[in-house]
């Protein structure tokens, strides 16, 4: 692997796209690593959106251990997490599942006051084809916007609810009730109102902060009034010049700035096993 830059002295970073995404070498994350590497991760990470690696044999503890280095893990507060391991979420699409887990665009957990910052996805296994995982630029999307678009979102916020993606929608229907950590009923009651326009709190780059999944209207506003806007956002945050692609092998790791970037886990994969062990870390509050 070529490193592209040389600002990273511990580390290898080839990019993947021109909009984000990074593949790192170099690293063997089930050792202990200091700080210097913990920080160019960092700066790979803020400078790309979302990171990869490659061939990484990882006990939970070893994954805990990565992700915990950027931050404070972060138990979901609606799924049930490993038995000895509350904070890995098993992600998991077995072959006779007719949906794909968690299909379509979205950030994590914006219904939560804090959603939370960033994402260590663990690859345990990957179909022999499909399963690829696209991921897209928000301060891109955000940044080609014009300026009429931007004044008018910079005073809006919007609700993110969670009661569509634990309720009715189809795509769910595979969440089992034993999947959950709470009843169904309290598993829909998660809300919180964040800004359109948000500003990183380690770049100061302002994105766009709005999700197909949680995202349902702006505030004041209803849900039918909030579509026309909402839904040509949703389409602009996913232009293919802001995305990138990433095809999972087993072993493999993404790491992604959820303030920043949207995940969508492509569903091509019918009738074949996916298995992933993912892990977060707690975020702050969005802001203007």
């Amino acid at each position: 692997m070529r490193n592209l830059d040389v600002k990273y002295r511990n580390i290898e970073v080839v990019p993947l796209s021109g909009a984000c995404g990074a593949e790192i070498g170099g690293v063997d994350l089930s050792k202990m690593i200091s700080q210097s590497v913990f920080s160019e991760i960092r700066q790979a990470l803020l400078e790309w959106h979302v990171v990869f690696f490659r061939d990484q044999r990882l006990s939970s503890e070893a994954l805990k251990n990565f992700a915990g280095g950027f931050g404070e893990l972060e138990v979901h507060t609606i799924l049930k997490g490993l038995e000895g391991h509350p904070e890995i979420l098993e992600v998991v699409t077995d072959a006779e599942d007719e949906h794909v887990y968690a299909e379509g665009w979205h950030a994590d957990v914006t219904y939560q006051e804090r959603p939370t910052m960033g994402a260590v996805l663990y690859a345990k296994e990957v179909p022999e084809l499909g399963g690829d995982t696209l991921f897209s630029n928000q301060y891109m999307a955000y940044e080609a916007l014009s300026f009429g678009m931007r004044r008018l979102l910079s005073g809006l916020n919007a609700v993110h609810s969670s009661k569509y993606v634990y309720g009715d929608r189809q795509s769910e229907m595979d969440l089992k009730d034993e999947y959950l950590q709470v009843s169904r009923t309290d598993a829909q009651g998660a809300e919180s109102i964040h800004p359109v326009i948000c500003t990183h709190p380690e770049t100061a780059r302002q994105s766009l902060f709005v999700n197909d999944h949680y995202t349902i209207r702006f505030e004041g506003m209803t849900e039918t009034e909030s579509q026309p806007l909402l839904q040509y956002l949703l389409s602009h945050a996913t232009r293919p010049e802001f995305t990138c692609r990433f095809r999972w092998e087993r072993h493999s790791i993404a790491f992604w700035d959820n303030r920043c970037v949207l995940h969508n886990p492509i569903a091509d994969y019918q009738g074949y096993r996916r298995l992933m062990h993912r892990v977060v870390i707690r975020g702050d509050i969005p802001s203007r």
